[in-house]
């Protein structure tokens, strides 16, 4: 399996070089693109764009080699120095320079992240494992497609999903249709959780438990007549989560009671009702 995968190595390196190659070559926004990344902190400003081209040029000619099989050693050599160069760029991009695009496989300004920098390590490994197994991708692909399509595959998925500029390609999409199928703003009954949200706020049971809480509202389910609201929270020092019982059908901020459960043992701590006497101590407590 590893001489299949190694065999593949030069198409998916090539695949990768050429697609950079035409957003530093073709794309219109290029020499914006330039000025925004580290070159121009690097080079200079005015040496930023011919530099970005020149790079460009080379991925051009690198990964149209790499195409053409068989993929000789010293190709595959030099397509390794430059995946180390890439990934020695970007670190560097991303202390010295962090506000910078990068610039690699789009022209939307995307701030170098750590997912840019394990799509560059992954090409090293890519061409590393290349150099050290040359093989004629064409055949190998020929002898097993199903084994060798899943790889290839698999690779530009990984190549995809570690490269933040191409998110508004895919996951902007999915997000948005997820959160078309399940309306996050919505409980199964139809109401809008930030009108929940404001009940809770507006409660007594809210205030007098505020100083423990500890994050936003972390889950959120519908019970019979009854939406329960949680909040990860801190009690005598140890771990909590204040659930807050909200009335569906009672919109008044009273109407709101809230128990503290142990997150260690399930255990109620602290429960308070908002109208009439609470059913547990008054908290007396410091805010952190």
């Amino acid at each position: 399996m590893i001489d299949l995968i190694a065999a593949l190595q030069p198409l998916v390196v090539g695949a990768v070089l050429i697609w950079s190659a035409r957003v530093k070559l073709l794309d219109r926004h290029a020499a914006t693109t330039a000025r925004r990344s580290a070159l121009a902190r690097l080079l200079g400003e005015h040496r930023a764009l011919p530099a970005y081209r020149l790079l460009g040029g080379i991925e051009l000619a690198l990964g149209g080699l790499l195409l053409l099989p068989p993929a000789r050693r010293l190709e595959t050599a030099a397509a390794t120095a430059l995946a180390v160069g890439f990934l020695g760029y970007l670190a560097y991009a991303r202390r010295a320079a962090p506000a910078s695009s990068c610039g690699c496989l789009s022209s939307r300004p995307t701030p170098v992240a750590g997912r840019s920098l394990g799509r560059a390590a992954l090409l090293v490994v890519a061409a590393g494992l290349a150099t050290l197994a040359p093989g004629d991708w064409p055949a190998a692909l020929a002898d097993r497609p199903l084994a060798g399509g899943a790889v290839l595959l698999a690779e530009a998925a990984a190549v995809v999903a570690l490269s933040p500029e191409l998110d508004a390609a895919w996951l902007l999409p999915l997000r948005r249709l997820r959160a078309r199928l399940t309306d996050p703003l919505r409980g199964g009954t139809g109401l809008p959780l930030l009108a929940t949200v404001q009940q809770v706020q507006l409660s007594d049971s809210y205030r007098r438990v505020a100083p423990l809480l500890r994050s936003d509202v972390r889950e959120h389910w519908d019970d019979g007549e009854w939406r329960f609201v949680g909040h990860a929270a801190r009690y005598q020092g140890r771990p909590v989560t204040a659930v807050f019982a909200v009335p569906l059908a009672d919109g008044e901020p009273d109407a709101v009671r809230v128990a503290v459960v142990d997150d260690a043992t399930g255990q109620t701590l602290l429960a308070l009702s908002g109208a009439g006497r609470p059913a547990g101590p008054r908290l007396h407590v410091v805010p952190a």
